[in-house]
C-alpha cells in the first residue's frame, strides 16, 4: 500500500463499487432474433469483431475511480447487402454477460486516459455495476439488440438508422459507418459518442454524486462477416 491516502481511496471505492439501486422496472420483454433473410447474407464471425467503449469518470472526486475500456466479442447475427446499398440490413446480438472490463492490451491500445493500472477488485466491481439491475439487469434482459431500420449509403461509407433494444429499453439512433467490401467479406467500422440516457440507462454514481460515470461515452464496432 503506498501511503494513508491510497488506503481511504480504496476504502472510498469499495464502497463506490457496492451494488447501485434498483430502477423501475423494465419496459420491453427480451427481444426475440431476427432471422436473416433469404439471398446472399453474410454472417458475424465473432472471432475477428468486437464491440468497444470507453466510459469516462467524472464528479468532484473523480480521481479516486478510473476510466474504463469495457469489451464485448460474443458478437452473433447477419449483415444482408443484397439489392442497392440503400436495402441493405443487419441484425447483431451480443450477450449481456460476455462484457469484460478493463484488459491490459486494450487500455494499451487507448492512450493516456486509460494509462493506470486497474486492479482485479476495481474491474470485477464495474462488472458487477454494469450487469446490477439498476444498469443493464442482465439476469432478466440477457441480451442487446441492434436492427438496422435504414441505411444511407456513400462511397465505402454511410449512415445507419438502427434500433438498439438494451435491459428492456428500446431506442433509435443514426450511426455513421466505413464498410470495406469484397466477395466473401464485409469489414464494417463505426466510431461515434453516446449518452447512455439516450439508451435508457442511468449512469452509475456513488458517494452522492460526487464520484460517478459521464453519462456520454464512446463506442468503436469493429465488425467482421463473411458470406455463408
Amino acid at each position: 500500500m503506498r501511503n494513508p491516502f491510497h488506503a481511504a481511496a480504496l476504502a472510498l471505492l469499495l464502497a463506490a463499487c457496492g451494488a447501485p439501486p434498483a430502477r423501475s422496472p423494465a419496459t420491453l420483454p427480451q427481444p426475440a432474433a431476427a432471422a436473416a433473410p433469404s439471398g446472399t447474407t453474410y454472417r458475424i464471425d465473432a472471432a475477428h469483431s468486437e464491440l468497444r467503449l470507453l466510459v469516462y469518470r467524472s464528479g468532484v472526486m473523480a480521481a479516486l475511480g478510473h476510466d474504463h475500456v469495457i469489451i464485448n466479442r460474443a458478437l452473433e447475427g447477419w449483415v444482408n447487402p443484397v439489392g442497392s446499398p440503400a436495402g441493405a440490413a443487419f441484425f447483431l446480438s451480443l450477450p449481456a454477460s460476455g462484457f469484460v472490463v478493463d484488459e491490459a492490451a486494450a487500455r494499451a491500445q487507448e492512450g493516456a486516459d486509460f494509462s493506470e493500472e486497474v486492479g482485479e477488485d476495481a474491474r470485477a466491481g464495474t462488472l458487477h455495476n454494469m450487469l446490477s439491475p439498476a444498469v443493464l439487469d442482465a439476469q432478466s434482459h440477457s441480451s442487446i439488440t441492434v436492427q438496422s431500420v435504414s441505411i444511407e449509403p456513400a462511397a465505402g461509407a454511410g449512415q445507419a438508422t438502427v434500433r438498439i433494444s438494451v435491459a428492456g429499453h428500446e431506442s433509435s439512433l443514426s450511426v455513421p459507418f466505413t464498410v470495406d467490401t469484397s466477395a466473401d467479406r464485409l469489414h464494417v467500422q463505426a466510431a461515434f459518442t453516446l449518452r447512455q440516457t439516450d439508451l435508457g440507462l442511468t449512469p452509475f454514481a456513488a458517494l452522492l454524486g460526487a464520484l460517478r460515470v459521464e453519462d456520454q461515452m464512446r463506442i468503436k464496432l469493429d465488425l467482421v462477416a463473411v458470406r455463408d
